[in-house]
């Protein structure tokens, strides 16, 4: 097929290049100059792992084009994607002022009949909203086709080469035939391509990312608990994950969820539930259980070391809201440097590949340091924020040589606090004994 994806965005650029992968000519718009620009010479503006390859292989065998002109992708493609950015708003709402104008643009670059999809996360009923906004500017008919993505950063070309689901949402047979065949060859396993109606695929995205964050902060809320009456999170956690009517995933304790989707769509869920004058107040309760939880580990230090900070310095683990990402978004590490900053500490920090994104997302001085070891140098503490593989067997030694107290808050109860106590670590974990 040939395709449109207008933005290039985490989403749209990911659905791009996989897409144009398995065969199809896809046009991917963005008005960013630069942007395109730097595609064009394979310049990857996000970090996620085999992206880079694919787009180079997309556009040197002429299946995945780049441009800032919405009119020429239209004009030859029939199957245009909406990916463009939905950013919340100070009231929990998504910012649909991206989304309209590109909707309104391509309707204007219309030649005749297309189908449009909505890949933006979007609010519950917006199909309606964009087919709305495009009618005035075409004479050309069109429909508009809810597909929702369930990527994970880290992994995302894995999840779009081999998803869980599909899901399609329209009233007609026509359109769901259309997609359907779009992503048969990324369900060749059997995984189901779903068909539901349009309002039912918004709110399937929604619920989701809410189920999950509610799941985090529900072991996070236990965490404290533990914390309190002596128990370890980690026996509980492996005491839940056996009952299959529980399942294993996202039932770890930490310094609470980040990233693009969670906070923006229970927030979103939220919101829309008030409008309809619906009280959500397990998803509400999830959303301000994580607002705590990033405070937490910061609470510990202060606990351990006195609410007044300065004149200590801190050792920083990590900083994107999790693993194979330099996404800032809403990431937990921007709460904890910003308060021991504020308490009067220094903070040295290292991240793999989020340290440009951090220095524009923390309100402070920190030294961005080039390695793990550097960041312990004469450090009063060690806190772990975010998981990287090459934090998980560290030369623990060399650590606590180079500390002025081998103390280690672990935020993401990576390590075992018998073995660390038994190398001379002072050690405090999320809800462990």
């Amino acid at each position: 097929m040939k395709i449109a994806v207008i933005g290039t965005g985490y989403v749209g650029l990911v659905a791009g290049a996989c897409f144009a992968d398995t065969g199809n000519t896809v046009y991917c718009v963005d008005k960013d100059s630069a942007k395109i620009e730097g595609l064009k010479k394979g310049v990857i503006p996000i970090y996620e792992p085999g992206l880079d390859d694919l787009v180079k292989r997309g556009f040197e065998e002429g299946r995945l084009h780049f441009t800032t002109s919405t009119q020429e992708a239209i004009a030859q493609s029939e199957v245009v994607f909406m990916a463009v950015g939905t950013p919340g708003l100070p009231n929990g709402e998504p910012n649909l002022q991206y989304l309209k104008a590109a909707a309104e643009e391509v309707a204007r670059a219309m030649t005749g009949y297309r189908l449009i999809v909505n890949k933006s996360t979007v609010p519950i009923g917006s199909h309606k909203v964009v087919a709305e906004w495009m009618a005035p500017h075409t004479q050309h008919s069109f429909d508009v086709v809810s597909n929702p993505e369930f990527l994970k950063e880290g992994t995302a070309i894995d999840d779009f080469l081999k998803p869980d689901r599909v899901v399609i949402g329209t009233d007609k047979e026509s359109c769901f035939e259309k997609m359907k065949e779009l992503y048969l060859p990324f369900v060749r396993q059997g995984n189901p391509i779903i068909h539901m109606d349009p309002v039912s695929a918004e709110m399937t995205k929604y619920a989701c990312n809410a189920f999950l964050a509610t799941r985090i902060s529900f072991m996070n809320e236990l965490s404290i608990l533990c914390e309190k009456v002596g128990g370890d999170i980690e026996s509980v956690r492996k005491g839940m994950t056996t009952d299959v009517r529980i399942g294993k995933h996202f039932l770890y304790a930490g310094v609470g969820y980040g990233g693009s989707c969670f906070p923006k769509d229970v927030q979103a869920l939220v919101t829309t539930a008030k409008k309809n004058d619906v009280h959500m107040g397990i998803v509400d309760a999830a959303e301000e259980a994580n607002r705590r939880q990033k405070h937490h580990l910061a609470k510990k230090v202060k606990s351990h070391f006195g609410s007044n900070l300065k004149g200590k310095t801190f050792g920083i683990w990590g900083l994107a809201f999790k693993p194979n990402t330099d996404d800032m978004r809403e990431a937990p590490a921007i709460t904890i440097i910003e308060e021991l900053l504020a308490a009067g500490a220094e903070v040295r920090a290292f991240d793999p590949v989020a340290e440009e994104t951090a220095k524009q997302a923390i309100k402070g001085s920190v030294m961005y340091c080039p390695n793990a070891y550097e960041v312990v140098q004469g450090a009063d503490a060690l806190l772990l924020v975010t998981e990287w593989n090459e934090f998980r067997h560290p030369d623990f030694d060399r650590v606590k040589l180079a500390m002025k107290t081998p103390v280690l808050f672990d935020g993401r109860n990576l390590y075992s606090p018998t073995q660390m106590r038994e190398k001379g670590f002072t050690y405090f974990g999320i809800g462990r004994r």
